[in-house]
């Protein structure tokens, strides 16, 4: 029996997801996390053929989540499915490992056209993304300042746009209050910026938050 893992800290959006990959894919098993860390319990109790996540959960990130899932299950796909804007996140989640990437405002039809791809082994993406890619490619272009983050730092600093502290995001990513202050010092002068507020509105502009 296919087994495929959902991780979504909105109830609505995970019974959606289930209702259509039931009645597509027929007899599967869907097992349900809201949270990164209940996602690893899950992946610690029994193999997945393959998880759908979200890239914006409470706590750690879906991108944090990604790195792990890459660490522990290699050869376990992973979709990811998110609002937030194709342009930014898509090519960062990619080139974290993920097996596509499919905007939350996409059709249930080429959601799944996208699952049973990955699930056949193959990469999938928009056509309007591949299009871009194809673009970027042939013409280079000056990268924008949050692009320059690596991913650990790429996740501290949407946490910090979104209003969690440096002891919060230290306790999430078990990290010294220290090494997340020298991440935000870091971040700040990658993206030449002077302030929390100055990041937070950058992110909201970049789509980068909700």
């Amino acid at each position: 029996m296919l087994k495929l893992l959902l991780v979504d800290d909105h109830e609505l959006i995970r019974a959606g997801l289930k209702q259509l990959l039931h009645t597509t894919l027929g007899n599967i098993m869907i097992g349900e996390a809201r949270t990164a860390e209940e996602a690893l319990l899950l992946l610690d109790r029994q193999p997945w053929d393959m998880t759908i996540t979200d890239i914006t959960l409470p706590g750690r990130s879906g991108l944090d989540l990604l790195t792990e899932f890459k660490t522990l299950r290699p050869s376990m796909p992973v979709l990811v499915l998110s609002v937030l804007s194709e342009d930014e996140v898509a090519v960062r989640v990619l080139k974290a490992g993920a097996a596509g990437f499919v905007h939350k405002e996409t059709s249930g039809d080429e959601l799944v056209k996208a699952v049973r791809k990955v699930l056949a082994g193959g990469k999938y993406v928009s056509p309007s993304l591949a299009e871009k890619l194809a673009l970027q490619v042939a013409m280079p272009q000056t990268d924008e300042p949050h692009k320059k983050l690596s991913d650990r730092e790429y996740v501290v600093m949407t946490m910090l746009a979104s209003g969690t502290t440096l002891t919060q995001i230290g306790k999430i990513l078990s990290l010294s209050i220290k090494t997340i202050s020298t991440y935000r010092s870091r971040i700040l002068q990658k993206m030449q910026l002077d302030n929390n507020a100055e990041l937070t509105r950058y992110a909201l502009k970049h789509g980068l938050v909700q």
